[in-house]
């Protein structure tokens, strides 16, 4: 069995620069992954697909998604027939601005070129993830970088590996088709250059206002991190709803997790780091 994690991935900004006459919108991200996330698992068999895990009954009864999508594309593109037992084990929320199913994908990408010798910066690979959408080709690429475009286009930065970082997220799903369509249509400028803290630090994130607008929730998130001692950078990732706060030091990370968990118990909170 081949398991390739499918790792979160946050924004550490996010400029929306303007709409496209393809129905996208031009942008300039700086992500990075995180430690943990989903898995998928590839067994040898007839193709099948099956969820188990935390967040599993998210996507029951779910006839197609991005990861049979992804199998069906890749046996197409390297002319093989589309077979293998795929899990995905769900440890993350649906719909929550963190990779999540364009994850997914690209680890489903990866474990199929493992299991058959096909070099990972194999170029149908990439244009696979490009057709999936605009997210993949990022978690395929799986690095710290820039990205240009619709966020295909992207350029490595060193990162910031180890970073202790939480993510918070209030158990609300955002779908983010109608956070791009709230987004005010203002060009606010580029991202700067330098290191990525900084650069991240003077930037923001533009769909963080459409977002609230639909689930104002996000705020509160957004104010309990920033209350938690230590934070180096709080900001709400893609289109929401999960929030994060990066840290210089584990145990400040710590004490705001165990603070999130008292007054809101409910919500969904991972702490890790940066890959």
């Amino acid at each position: 069995m081949i398991v390739e994690p499918a790792p979160a991935k946050i924004n550490l900004a996010l400029h929306v620069r303007s709409r496209r006459d393809d129905g996208y919108h031009e942008i300039e991200t700086l992500f990075a992954f995180l430690q943990d996330g989903d898995d998928i698992r590839l067994a040898d068999g007839p193709a099948s697909f099956s969820v188990e895990g935390p967040f599993a009954a998210a996507l029951a009864g779910e006839g197609d998604n991005l990861v049979t999508r992804a199998a069906r594309a890749y046996a197409e593109a390297f002319s093989r027939p589309n077979e293998g037992a795929l899990t995905l084990v769900k440890r993350l929320p649906v719909a929550s601005g963190i990779g999540g199913g364009s994850a997914d994908a690209a680890a489903t990408l990866r474990a199929l070129a493992k299991r058959d010798g096909v070099p990972l910066d194999e170029p149908r690979l990439f244009a696979i993830a490009d057709a999936l959408g605009s997210d993949v080709p990022a978690c395929l690429f799986g690095r710290s970088a820039l990205g240009r475009g619709r966020g295909e286009q992207l350029e490595p930065v060193d990162g910031l590996t180890g970073m202790p970082v939480l993510l918070v997220n209030p158990r609300v799903a955002v779908s983010t088709g109608p956070v791009f369509a709230a987004w005010d249509g203002r060009d606010r400028g580029p991202i700067g250059e330098g290191a990525l803290l900084g650069r991240a630090l003077l930037s923001r994130n533009d769909l963080e206002a459409p977002a609230r607008s639909i689930a104002p929730v996000i705020g509160e998130a957004l104010a309990l991190l920033l209350d938690g001692a230590g934070t180096r950078l709080v900001r709400m990732s893609g289109s929401g709803a999960t929030c994060f706060a990066l840290y210089d030091r584990p145990e400040d990370r710590a004490a705001a997790a165990r603070t999130i968990a008292t007054v809101r118990p409910s919500w969904w909170c991972l702490e890790s780091a940066l890959a």
